[in-house]
């Protein structure tokens, strides 16, 4: 009789615990190893399952025998443990690669520097209203794996980050969305852009003739790299800039959508839930889909009206004195910040700051002149950004805690402006998350 195929699981989040649970249904002999702390609710649900697992180290050897090894997307490849794995020539691949294996359901496939968690919950808000059997997994909510596991749907909408899909080779996705390719993540990717698009191209990676992919027809990134790795799916364009044949475009400041000649969606742009440039491109996105799957168009119409868009992106976060706040914590890099001060209509006081990725500041220094008063840094090491900006703002402070934040851009804003909290760098620094900072900044403004 064969012995039962061994599975080792590197790291214990949400993504590595629903790969456990998913691993042993299906009756591998399975062991969860992290090199940090693992947090409690998982700790129970491990022991719970009887599923062996160690935290705050790697035992190598036990490691090294695995005939698989399912990894947490925020463990890089440069990794010491990562390469001797690959060298000793152990597959490697991330959870959604793993719980495909064992899933029927279709996937629509979500990734892009910006905009990827909104347009993945405004996706599945559509498609959940329109009463289709749908579960959002990947970068957000519950792991696929888990869902897999326990509680299948007809169709998954996966949030996609370039980390995950490093660790994907055979995964196909139904429906593959691409919205933009925008400097992120760089400390990853050897500091090069073509690095870091060809991880992202790798979206559309084993589609066939018969599936879908969706793409903005403006973004010079994703048409270059569509030069060297051409779709082999139906494409779907989307531009604010052009009428396109098919797909999706701007008309007398109405979304158009249209897929075949006979059939068209028209909406409003006043009527979206959410606004802004950057929005009506996911917009733009989640419709295409919608229109794919012919969800009526009432329907989708409501949907995108009704929408209400997720915690810690321009959330507003309240309004003391006049004063307006908004918390976009989940802008980790340059391009996110670039898009809040972009849709920002106000003076600004922007606080800035945390564990910079190699960032490019640069393109942001046209909307800072003129949008904001000042800056406030929030992080361990401000240097780059007083050196970006120095010249283009007359007041730039440091602050080192989310109190410290607040209370400095409140002193410094008038009645009428906008404190917006959008970093441009991830958290790690001085917080737990992107989370944890955008709720440390709500707490604050709760105590001023």
């Amino acid at each position: 009789m064969e012995s039962k195929r061994y599975i080792v699981i590197l790291g214990a989040g949400e993504s590595g615990t629903g790969a456990a649970v998913l691993a042993q249904k299906q009756g591998f002999e399975v062991f969860v190893s992290d090199a940090g702390p693992i947090a409690p609710q998982y700790i129970k649900e491990l022991e719970d399952a009887g599923i062996a697992f160690e935290q705050l180290q790697h035992s190598v050897e036990k490691i090294e025998s695995a005939d698989e090894v399912i990894k947490s997307p925020g463990i890089p490849e440069k990794a010491p443990l990562v390469k001797k794995l690959r060298e000793k020539g152990v597959s490697v691949v991330s959870e959604i690669e793993f719980a495909s294996r064992y899933s029927k359901a279709k996937t629509i496939c979500i990734t892009g520097s910006n905009g990827k968690s909104t347009t993945t919950m405004l996706t599945y808000h559509i498609l959940k209203n329109a009463g289709m059997n749908v579960g959002l997994a990947g970068n957000i909510g519950q792991s696929f794996a888990r869902q897999v596991a326990q509680s299948e749907h007809d169709w998954y909408v996966l949030e996609i980050s370039s980390f995950m899909l490093d660790d994907m080779y055979e995964f196909k996705a139904d429906i593959a969305v691409l919205l933009n390719i925008t400097p992120d993540h760089l400390d990853r990717y050897d500091y090069k852009l073509e690095n870091y698009a060809e991880s992202k191209i790798r979206i559309i990676q084993n589609q066939t003739e018969g599936d879908v992919f969706v793409y903005c027809a403006d973004d010079p990134e994703t048409i270059e790299i569509l030069k060297k790795h051409p779709a082999v799916a139906v494409t779907y364009p989307f531009s604010i800039k052009e009428e396109l044949e098919k797909g999706a475009y701007i008309k007398d400041n109405q979304i158009i959508i249209k897929l075949n000649t006979e059939q068209e969606f028209k909406m409003t742009i006043t009527d979206l839930a959410l606004q802004g440039k950057h929005n009506i491109y996911n917009s733009m996105a989640s419709g295409i889909v919608a229109k794919v799957l012919e969800l009526r168009n009432e329907s989708v119409r409501e949907s995108m009206g009704d929408f209400k868009n997720i915690e810690h992106r321009l959330e507003h976060a309240g309004r003391i004195t006049g004063v307006e706040f908004i918390n976009d914590s989940k802008a980790t890099n340059v391009n996110s910040t670039w898009y809040a001060l972009e849709s920002m209509t106000t003076d600004v006081i922007l606080i800035l700051g945390g564990v910079d990725k190699g960032n490019d500041y640069s393109i942001l220094k046209d909307l800072v002149r003129q949008k904001v008063r000042a800056i406030v840094c929030l992080g361990k090491d401000n240097k780059r950004i007083h050196e970006a900006f120095e010249e283009d703002v007359e007041v730039i402070v440091n602050a080192f805690s989310a109190q410290d934040a607040v209370e400095m851009s409140y002193h410094l804003a008038k009645k009428g402006e906008t404190v917006l909290l959008s970093p441009a760098c991830a958290s790690f620094d001085l917080f737990k998350n992107y989370e944890d900072r955008g709720d440390q900044f709500k707490a604050a403004i709760k105590n001023l």
